[in-house]
């Protein structure tokens, strides 16, 4: 089965102190929050896109919870993968140890593609307007000083206001997991709007947080 093409723009990220774990995803794909980013609480989390394969999300989870290391997962993954250079791929446990793998095959369309990492997290993106895309979210994630979901969407309207995803904007989402998030799992999506990023960020906003 061919997997439907993700174009997106992601980020995965943890605070260790606090035992949080968390991704974010913007794409000019519908929906694209159901099927990029995945979390688990007291693991990690990891974002499947490009040719995204959502079969990848639990089980990058069950292997990062069984003591594999992030690099471990994506050879894992990908060493009976049909179309491994499609891919792009990231993790992160809850140590803050990450792992990316690019789409170095990517289609026609990608313009551009490319990661970065740093302390406790992970961005990445592919069919972007150019890096300035990564590299405004790796900034605005570092210098937000504040709780993991609030840092996550900061990197995504970062990303977005330095042109995201070139087609244009369409959905967005966020995951968040562990002992303070609401009901230990916090999931908010925007499947459809000409501001997902905005959109999605007033929903961040309004979620009742436990202190």
């Amino acid at each position: 089965m061919l997997e439907a093409i993700s174009a997106t723009f992601s980020i995965v990220a943890v605070d260790p102190a606090r035992g949080v774990c968390g991704a974010a995803v913007a794409s000019k794909y519908l929906a694209v929050g159901k099927v990029v980013p995945f979390v688990r609480a007291g693991v990690g989390a990891f974002c499947t896109q490009h040719h995204h394969n959502p079969e990848f999300g639990q089980k990058a989870l069950d292997w990062l919870e069984s003591g594999m290391l992030p690099e471990e997962v994506l050879g894992r993954l990908l060493h009976d993968d049909i179309r491994p250079g499609k891919r792009q791929l990231a993790v992160i446990d809850m140590a803050g140890r990450a792992a990316n793998r690019n789409c170095w095959d990517a289609d026609p369309d990608g313009i551009w593609w490319g990661s970065m990492a740093g302390r406790f997290y992970a961005c990445q993106g592919n069919t972007l307007a150019g890096r300035e895309v990564i590299t405004a979210m790796a900034e605005a994630f570092e210098q937000t000083e504040a709780r993991l979901g609030d840092r996550l969407m900061a990197a995504l309207v970062a990303g977005d206001r330095a042109g995201g995803d070139h087609r244009g904007r369409l959905a967005a989402g966020i995951r968040l997991a562990g002992p303070h998030v609401p009901g230990g799992l916090l999931e908010l999506d925007v499947d459809e709007s000409d501001d997902a990023v905005g959109a999605l960020n007033a929903l961040y906003r309004g979620v009742e947080w436990k202190r």
